[in-house]
């Protein structure tokens, strides 16, 4: 796949309208399962995902809890290499503080998740058979003659099937599963980081392709589909928000603003998908020849307090430090009231993870975390401009992964 091939036609038109970027967000930030006919081969080593579940052993064994449990999910498909969907029928990973995982899953369902997961002991139900009975096995086998025990149950597990899993498991404690999962996916490995470095050149290249067709009456739906498709030329399923105008004053609008006319602010908010990992970047531009002062101070104040943030990390910063810096430089333009959301979040395997960079949250940033930094500014009834990057937590600071786009 190549990168570049539209970059130099975008930067020419880009400079021809003296258009200027800013930030762009999260796409489809809520979503845990994808699409299970999708191509999902694991892009890492099986050795990779055997560490993480070791470490996820361990992570249990520091807290004293006996079992994990994870229904189809982001967090399923971090620990075994694949995510086979989730529907009415159960299927669920089983990994015991000690000893070799077990997938319970349907019968006509074994030989596909063998074949994508790293997972080699499987367990098939018939339809008429009650699949939690080989939960319960599954879950006894370590602890054979004891009748009870804590179950990590992962965070996204539906309700019904939380229901009868205690149905079927009497005495034993369930307890959630976040704290383990959450420690082992904030800490991104090389391997990670070099999947998000990808994703954002590819997002970045195409979101420079994408500017360079804005055409006078085309609406934001139509940019959206150009944005899709070419993400998907570039070899990454992928997309996001994009709005004109007063539109761009809210931080997630949707396509229902104007059509696109000259001397108009251009937000687009967006990402794609490389690997099972996430890129999230947002870009604000003038499209047209002569930008308002107001845009251009406005610009420029959240350029400034992106800045801001970036400069004072370090290892060991909290997270709302990060936030409170940011909004020191808005606030002290004028504009406090108008930012109007967090200043970040972390970045991974889902477009919004863990760590939050916002005011609270004292969790200190450690290297290895990713996450964005995305400060805005929204005049409702006139425009909104936000500047969001990815970035990563090193030893010496914070490394922005994404191009920074320029002052005006």
């Amino acid at each position: 796949m190549e990168r570049r091939e539209f970059v130099a036609a975008g930067a020419a038109v880009i400079a021809d309208w003296r258009l200027r970027i800013t930030d762009f967000s999260a796409t489809n930030p809520q979503s845990t399962i994808r699409n299970p006919q999708s191509i999902q081969e694991p892009s890492l080593s099986p050795a990779v995902f055997q560490r993480r579940l070791e470490h996820a052993q361990a992570e249990l064994k520091a807290r004293r809890w006996d079992i994990l449990v994870a229904t189809p999910s982001t967090n399923y498909e971090y620990l075994t290499g694949y995510n086979p969907g989730r529907s009415e029928r159960l299927i669920a990973l089983v990994l015991p503080v000690s000893g070799s995982p077990t997938v319970v899953c349907p019968s006509f369902e074994v030989e596909r998740i063998k074949r994508h997961s790293v997972i080699t002991d499987l367990r098939g139900w018939e339809e008429q058979d009650d699949p939690y009975i080989l939960v319960r096995d599954a879950v006894r086998r370590p602890k054979p003659g004891s009748g009870n025990g804590t179950i990590a149950l992962e965070s996204s597990t539906t309700y019904q099937s939380s229901l009868r899993l205690a149905t079927a498991l009497p005495g034993w404690k369930f307890t959630d599963a976040a704290p383990v999962t959450e420690r082992l996916r904030v800490i991104k490995s090389p391997e990670e980081i070099a999947l998000i470095r990808r994703a954002i050149a590819i997002t970045q290249d195409a979101m420079a392709a994408t500017f360079a067709q804005l055409t006078v009456g085309t609406t934001e739906v139509d940019v959206s589909h150009v944005l899709s498709r070419e993400m998907q030329q570039r070899g990454a399923p992928g997309g996001g928000l994009v709005q004109f105008g007063p539109s761009s004053a809210l931080p997630h609008g949707g396509p229902s603003g104007p059509k696109l006319e000259r001397e108009m602010v251009v937000l687009i908010d967006c990402g794609c998908t490389v690997g099972g990992y996430q890129s999230d970047i947002t870009r604000t531009i003038w499209f047209g020849d002569h930008p308002s002062d107001e845009f251009v101070k406005v610009f420029n104040v959240v350029h400034d307090a992106q800045t801001a943030a970036i400069e004072l990390g370090r290892p060991g910063t909290p997270c709302q430090d990060m936030d409170r810096a940011a909004r020191r430089v808005i606030t002290a333009a004028g504009y406090g009231r108008f930012f109007t959301h967090r200043l970040g979040h972390g970045l991974g395997m889902d477009g919004h993870e863990p760590a939050y960079l916002v005011e609270g949250n004292r969790t200190p940033l450690e290297p290895g975390m990713v996450f964005t930094d995305e400060p805005g500014i929204y005049r409702l009834g006139k425009f909104g401009v936000r500047i969001e990057d990815d970035c990563t937590m090193t030893e010496h600071g914070v490394e922005v992964l994404s191009r920074r786009a320029d002052k005006l």
